[in-house]
């Protein structure tokens, strides 16, 4: 006998369908609005050889079989970032793409191994730019979907009302009591023993053996995120360097990053960049994220030396990557994430 709380049950399916008719509705105006702007939709391959270089980010791993029977180790992509600024080396200006990804070691209301992601770039713009996409996205979801307000549990956001920018240290702050830039010097090097001591006084619990790194991460997700986009979108902006792989030094401040997320009822949906272009500085951000993941995990994966080699010909821009899935969400009200996804992974 079919059990009810199947996906494809008619029941389950039935309660389900509004939000997926939601989904495409969505979908359908913020290509819309992309093509009115003049964004390019291109298709990246989903089978790599590198799937993205940060130190928790977790791929699925293959094997492609040469034609003379040899395996080459492959991923399925974690973001099709590297293949769109290929795309921008070879001359693309405004792209984008809906496109799907994998991430391994992840489930729950607002994450599965498999979903959507919404990424787009615009060369020779400032990264502000995409914080106004940001928020023209929200209102077009709230409106696509006959929605006042995007919702996620108890909690509610208005996506008419102007955004709050707020950077990470002001953040820190003002919800921890801490001064996170303090514990970064104009290198970008950390005080790992600095950031410890605050969180001490803040009675934040850590361990010893916590990396900066890590008590940034654990102080962000306890004490700054549940505070994020009540009531009006946030854009938590200048993120510290050292966790900004991917984005430029801000010329104010070598200690912060051309980097934001954005949430929406303490929910993130997105995280852009004005983007790094200098291909040595990026080997090295690559390879100590990757020297980090061999000491957590014990694996690492290759460097895309294709994509590092674009990088000397890609010309200045500013990209982002929003969760079109959790967009989906808010904007429907959905319990998880699961609920918005026409056809969710199978539990294992």
């Amino acid at each position: 006998m079919a059990n009810p709380l199947n996906w494809w049950h008619p029941t389950r399916h039935e309660g389900r369908r509004p939000a997926l008719l939601a989904r495409n509705r969505i979908q359908a105006a913020l290509r819309n609005w992309l093509a009115d702007q003049d964004f390019i939709e291109v298709d990246p391959s989903a089978l790599v050889i590198s799937p993205g270089n940060e130190t928790h980010l977790h791929a699925f791993e293959t094997n492609a079989i040469g034609n003379d029977g040899t395996p080459h180790p492959m991923y399925l992509h974690t973001s099709p970032e590297f293949a769109m600024k290929k795309l921008l080396a070879a001359g693309e200006h405004r792209i984008h793409a809906f496109a799907h990804v994998w991430r391994n070691r992840e489930r729950g209301p607002l994450h599965s191994p498999e979903f959507t992601m919404l990424e787009w770039y615009r060369v020779g713009q400032d990264y502000t730019v995409l914080m106004d996409d940001c928020a023209t996205f929200v209102r077009l979801a709230a409106a696509a979907a006959g929605s006042k307000l995007l919702a996620y549990k108890t909690h509610s956001c208005d996506p008419t009302l102007p955004f709050e920018r707020l950077s990470v240290s002001d953040a820190f702050l003002r919800h921890a009591n801490i001064d996170l830039l303090s514990t970064i010097a104009p290198t970008g090097q950390t005080d790992r023993a600095a950031l410890a001591a605050q969180l001490t006084t803040q009675n934040i619990p850590h361990a010893t053996h916590d990396t900066w790194s890590d008590l940034f991460s654990r102080t962000l997700s306890d004490r700054i995120e549940p505070h994020l986009g009540h009531g009006r979108i946030t854009m938590l902006d200048r993120y510290p360097l050292p966790e900004a792989a991917l984005a430029r030094p801000c010329p104010d401040d070598p200690r912060c990053a051309e980097r934001f997320e954005v949430y929406a009822c303490g929910v993130e949906l997105a995280n852009g960049f004005g983007e790094l272009t200098n291909a040595a500085e990026q080997r090295t951000r690559f390879t100590q994220e990757m020297d980090e993941k061999h000491r957590l995990y014990g694996t690492r994966y290759p460097l895309d030396e294709d994509f590092l080699t674009a990088l000397t010909h890609m010309p200045n821009a500013s990209g982002i990557a929003m969760g079109f899935d959790r967009l989906v969400m808010l904007a429907t009200a959905a319990p998880s994430i699961d609920h918005i996804i026409w056809a969710p992974v199978a539990q294992s």
